[in-house]
């Protein structure tokens, strides 16, 4: 009786974690279609922040709305499912793009931001189609460069943005840098990419076809 109450139980988890994976995938895919509308309607790079508000909303959408930017978000928290201690990575991640706004806002150089954000995105991708476990310092190495020069880039787009407005974007672009990366660390983990000898599904290794691509795009009309 109590084993047959145990495994009814394991395979409810089993279910609602399921459908809680689903939840992620559709809210990422979500993200991707909102990223590839904003950039065939053409929203404005550039954006004139005035108040607490605006930069609220714009630190929000920004890391979405740059697909290079989203799908390097995206890799990061699939990768670091791999490792138990993923968090630090995703972390440090979010961290590094703090500090490439700071950087900007200080007024400081930081050439070959988009051929940079480019290069990474290649790399991510072919990580993903690696069979092999991950070493965990070049995994977070390359987050720290990639995420100094997102964070970089995306304030940029901030023309003339005061102190306090400047703060409110920086706390809401966090918030989303983080979120998007946990969900995709939560799909990660669900696929299994975490076990030791593992095999990659295949939509993970579409996945990191689709990222090199997309790298291979944006690295091309960098240099152009």
């Amino acid at each position: 009786m109590f084993k047959t109450k145990l495994s009814k139980s394991h395979a409810l988890g089993e279910f609602y974690n399921l459908r809680l994976t689903h939840r992620y995938i559709g809210a990422i895919a979500v993200l991707i279609l909102i990223s590839l509308l904003s950039s065939l309607s053409g929203t404005p790079v550039n954006h004139t922040i005035s108040n607490c508000w605006e930069g609220f909303l714009w630190g929000l959408a920004d890391p979405v709305i740059s697909l290079n930017c989203l799908v390097g978000i995206v890799a990061i928290g699939l990768l670091s499912s791999v490792f138990v201690r993923g968090v630090a990575i995703a972390g440090c991640f979010v961290i590094a793009s703090i500090l490439g706004i700071v950087i900007h806002s200080f007024q400081l150089s930081l050439p070959g931001t988009e051929i940079a954000i480019a290069i990474s995105t290649i790399i991510f991708g072919t990580m993903l189609m690696m069979p092999n476990q991950l070493n965990f310092m070049a995994l977070a190495v390359v987050g720290v460069g990639t995420g100094l020069f997102q964070g970089y880039a995306d304030a940029k787009s901030i023309i003339e943005a005061g102190m306090m407005p400047l703060i409110a974007y920086i706390l809401s672009m966090t918030l989303t840098l983080f979120v998007v990366a946990m969900s995709a660390r939560e799909i990660g983990y669900a696929m299994g990419m975490g076990e030791i000898n593992r095999i990659l599904p295949w939509k993970i290794n579409i996945a990191g076809f689709a990222l090199c691509a997309i790298g291979i795009v944006f690295l091309r009309n960098s240099i152009i």
